[in-house]
């Protein structure tokens, strides 16, 4: 939680940065883009690199496959690879790519300087707080072992605080650690702890124990059970097993096996209010893919109902504790399909049970016409575009998805920008973190769409979408934002009006309303590419009533699902060519205005 916290602070420092600068900022400011762990085995695949998910913690697994292999060292910068009894640690971060030199960190020595047997660190990890027990968990005992240690050393360890905590907390562990505890692992008796925190002491304790240390096991440490073993056949859990390790089914095997979600931090601007958290946009999504999964078949009204622990970081969740998150049947004409059917199942009416399931998570199901008719890719994109409020936005997604084909790695990696928008920054991230829920969609409907098409690579570019995005809330005519070719303009206004129609359909409507940016003042423009004009007079990073102040943070979910979202209906071709903002207030009188229902 604490990283998690830490990381947000550099977010905002980064979004501040470009608000500010209207650059992109060095690498004192890098922050990881949205959803790289999730699509990183993939493009490895894709390269021809064999790629597998372990089904326990990764530090584990590498940690147990170092001292299986008798690997030279381990990479890395988890203090936890110290605490394993496995290969020597080396710092990523002290590395020297140059020179290939880095620091070791040394185990022994470790165990020298604070008196302890590597067999005893595993314990030391659990009281001074890790992944299992948590810091407060052991509070006590560490205020314990600190107040004796220094009553037993009047002149005590000089250096940092956190420094004499370790040697105050390694004195009671060699002091507590008999014969016994050295024999059978067991955690001592002297130690003040009530019967559930034994339990979890002895779970951490356990996590650390590798392959081969039998002397020391702690009971079963085989791979636990699965969370949801009565909602789901045997033989689903076995295909979602080997999904996973397969690195295909990540989303899917963290509902059934492990019945929890996590969501590390995304790129989004806390101080930007009207934006909703990716959390909060696709939760309805995530609640039918539950629903998929787990009612297998059933309409979700039986008693014990089972609720899925997300754990998603975004501003205003304090990740004090889980949001339990329930699932919620998809909506077909007929009752929903059984798991094994559409996992297991043959021939063209499955086939064509699995896209309306697929599409049904995302309530798309009037998209199915346009499947053969365009690229699968473009049909993604859509699905998503759908939970995006504003026309201005809209069109900057479904114009980049249809240009990004006509351009090549060498065109993209060459568009200049006049500057950096915090705000398409963080739509940006709000794309990526909607097709990882494309990948769990399609793995749980068994696979209507090629995993190709779901990744970023084959529809969305950072550099083209901002480009689309400068574009389209400054007014630019369609033809300028579909690069003046007749093919993506034509595909481009029929995707567009599929959306329109999907979205009537559903009572949604989209509402234009430009936001024109202005580039702010900074250092002068370095070798940028104008896109066609130079008149930004606007910011138009208007604030308005935000989503937190609308009572739509985590505190408050009712009035975050039952939010009323203004759309309005896109013009063709009525904007000026050039990146002219519009004025606030202007009325767009071709436009019409609809009610969006709840979705």
């Amino acid at each position: 939680v604490k990283r998690r916290r830490r990381v947000n602070g550099e977010i905002s420092k980064l979004f501040r940065h470009i608000k500010a600068q209207g650059e992109q900022p060095g690498r004192e400011l890098f922050c990881l883009p949205s959803g790289l762990a999730t699509f990183t085995p993939f493009a490895l695949r894709s390269l021809g690199q064999e790629v597998f998910c372990s089904v326990r913690e990764a530090d584990y697994e590498i940690a147990s496959y170092a001292r299986q292999h008798g690997s030279m060292g381990i990479l890395g910068q988890d203090s936890d690879f110290i605490i394993y009894d496995s290969a020597p640690c080396f710092s990523v971060a002290k590395l020297r790519i140059h020179s290939l030199t880095t620091v070791m960190y040394d185990r022994q020595r470790l165990c020298q300087t604070i008196g302890l047997t590597v067999a005893q660190l595993p314990l030391l990890a659990c009281l001074l707080g890790n992944d299992v027990v948590s810091e407060d968990k052991m509070l006590h005992i560490r205020n314990n072992a600190m107040a004796t240690y220094r009553i037993d050393n009047p002149t005590a360890h000089s250096g940092a605080p956190q420094g004499q905590m370790v040697m105050a907390v390694s004195h009671l562990v060699s002091s507590v650690w008999g014969r016994e505890e050295q024999e059978t692992g067991l955690i001592p008796q002297t130690l003040n702890l009530s019967a559930p925190h034994r339990e979890l002491l002895k779970r951490g304790v356990r996590s650390y124990l590798l392959p081969g240390e039998e002397a020391i096991q702690l009971g079963d440490i085989s791979a636990p059970s699965s969370a949801f073993e009565k909602h789901v056949s045997s033989e689903i859990l076995k295909a979602c097993r080997e999904k996973h390790v397969a690195a295909e089914g990540f989303m899917v095997y963290s509902v059934l096996c492990e019945g929890v979600i996590e969501c590390s931090n995304t790129l989004e601007d806390e101080e930007d209010t009207e934006l909703l958290p990716q959390a909060l946009v696709y939760k309805p999504c995530r609640q039918r893919i539950y629903g998929l999964l787990l009612l297998n078949g059933h309409e979700g009204s039986r008693v014990d109902l089972p609720a899925i622990r997300e754990w998603f970081v975004y501003a205003g969740n304090a990740l004090k504790e889980p949001d339990m998150v329930h699932p919620v049947p998809i909506s077909l004409q007929y009752n929903p399909p059984v798991l094994d059917l559409l996992w297991f199942g043959n021939g063209p009416e499955v086939s064509s049970l699995r896209l309306k399931s697929f599409l049904s998570m995302f309530d798309c199901q009037e998209l199915s016409e346009l499947y053969g008719a365009v690229e699968d890719s473009l049909l993604a994109a859509l699905c998503l575009v759908t939970y995006i409020a504003l026309q201005e936005d809209c069109d900057a997604y479904l114009s980049q998805a249809v240009c990004l084909r006509l351009k090549s790695p060498k065109e993209l990696q060459h568009i200049k920008l006049p500057f950096l928008c915090s705000r398409a920054v963080q739509l940006g991230s709000l794309y990526v973190r909607g097709l990882a829920h494309l990948l769990g969609a399609n793995c749980a409907s068994g696979g209507p769409l090629p995993g190709a098409a779901l990744m970023p690579w084959s529809s969305f570019d950072g550099r083209l979408f901002h480009s689309k995005y400068l574009l389209a809330h400054s007014g630019s005519d369609n033809t300028v934002l579909l690069d003046r070719d007749p093919f993506c303009l034509s595909q481009f206004l029929c995707l567009r009006e599929k959306l329109t129609e999907t979205c009537r359909k559903r009572g949604r409507v989209l509402q234009s309303r430009p936001k024109a940016p202005q580039q702010a003042p900074g250092p002068p423009n370095r070798d940028r590419h104008t896109g066609g004009g130079e008149n930004w007079s606007e910011r138009g990073e208007t604030t308005g009533g935000g989503w937190r102040e609308r009572g739509e943070a985590r505190g408050d979910p009712n009035k975050c699902e039952n939010r009323e979202r203004l759309w309005a209906r896109g013009g063709g071709g009525t904007r000026g060519e050039h990146f002219h903002p519009h004025p606030r207030g202007r009325s767009h009188r071709s436009r019409g205005r609809y009610q969006l229902a709840p979705r």
